[in-house]
C-alpha cells in the first residue's frame, strides 16, 4: 500500500498508523481523510493484525482539520469534508482491532476528536488538548461528538464553550487518555499495551469490542438481555472453545481466529 500523507507498518501482530505531514501539523486535510479511510478499510480484513496504533510525525499529534480548506468553497465541498472525518471515525469504532492514540505536542479540533474516537490513549506528559474552534468562529460541533462521549457533558461544554488547552494530566483526569507518561517512554508505553491486546484472539476482542460500543447507549436492562446473548454465542467460537480447554489445560492457547 503506498499513501502520501501517512504511513503504515506491522510488527508482532500490531499495526502503526502514522499521520506524516508534519509540515501540516499533521493537519486532518481531506486528502489525508480519503487515505485514513480507504486504508482503514484494508486493516479490517488483515487476520493478522491484532492491535492498532495512531500516532502523528513531527512535533505534533494533529492539529485538526486544514483550516485553508475552510474557506472559499461550496457546501457540497464542505458536507464531504465532514462525511469522510465522520465516517473515517466510526469506522475507528468499527473496527475488530482496538485502536491506540499515541499522543504528543497537541490534539487540537479534529485532532482531539481522534483522540476522543480512539479506544484508549497514551500521551506524553507535556502534550496539550483542546477544541478551540469557538474562538474561530467555527464550533467544534463533530469533535464533541466523541469528547463528550469520552469526558462527560460538563467538562465537554468547558472545553467546547471556552476553547481553553488542557494539559495531559487534566486529559487523564478527564477520562480522555489511559495513561500519561515521559516523552522518553510514550512510544514503548504505547507500543506494550498494544502489544499486550495482541495477545487476544483477535475475533475474541472484535467480538468484546462490537458488544461494547453497542451496550454503552442502551438502558441497563437492554444491556444486560445483549451481552447475555453476545456470551453465549462467543461460547460457540472455536477460540474460546480452545482458551477454556488452554486455561484447564494449564496451556498457552493456540488462536486461530475463528
Amino acid at each position: 500500500m503506498s499513501y502520501k500523507l501517512i504511513k503504515f507498518d506491522t510488527e508482532n501482530a500490531v499495526g502503526t498508523i502514522t499521520l506524516n505531514h508534519p509540515e501540516k501539523r499533521n493537519a486532518l486535510s481531506f486528502a489525508m481523510l480519503r487515505e485514513l479511510s480507504s486504508l482503514v478499510d484494508d486493516i479490517r480484513k488483515m487476520g493478522d493484525v491484532s492491535a492498532l496504533i495512531i500516532r502523528g510525525a513531527g512535533k505534533v499529534f494533529c492539529s485538526g482539520h486544514d483550516i485553508s480548506e475552510m474557506l472559499g468553497r461550496g457546501m457540497a465541498e464542505y458536507r464531504e469534508v465532514f462525511d469522510v472525518c465522520s465516517g473515517f471515525m466510526m469506522k475507528l469504532q468499527s473496527l475488530p482491532q482496538p485502536v491506540i492514540a499515541q499522543v504528543h505536542g497537541i490534539a487540537t479540533a479534529a485532532g482531539c476528536q481522534l483522540v476522543a474516537a480512539c479506544d484508549l490513549a497514551v500521551a506524553e506528559e507535556g502534550t496539550q488538548f483542546g477544541t478551540p474552534g469557538v474562538r474561530l468562529g467555527f464550533f467544534c460541533s463533530t469533535p464533541a461528538i466523541p469528547l463528550v462521549r469520552a469526558v462527560g457533558r460538563k467538562r465537554a461544554l468547558e472545553m467546547l464553550f471556552t476553547g481553553r488547552m488542557i494539559s495531559a494530566r487534566e486529559a487523564e483526569q478527564y477520562g480522555l487518555v489511559n495513561k500519561v507518561v515521559p516523552a522518553s517512554e510514550l512510544e514503548k508505553e504505547t507500543r506494550e499495551m498494544a502489544e499486550k491486546i495482541a495477545e487476544a484472539s483477535l475475533l475474541t476482542l472484535g467480538i468484546g469490542k462490537r458488544a461494547f460500543y453497542t451496550q454503552v447507549n442502551l438502558a441497563d436492562a437492554q444491556a444486560y438481555a445483549h451481552g447475555n446473548e453476545v456470551m453465549v454465542a462467543n461460547l460457540f467460537a472455536d477460540d474460546a472453545v480452545e482458551g477454556l480447554k488452554a486455561f484447564l489445560e494449564k496451556r498457552k492457547p493456540v488462536w486461530r481466529n475463528k
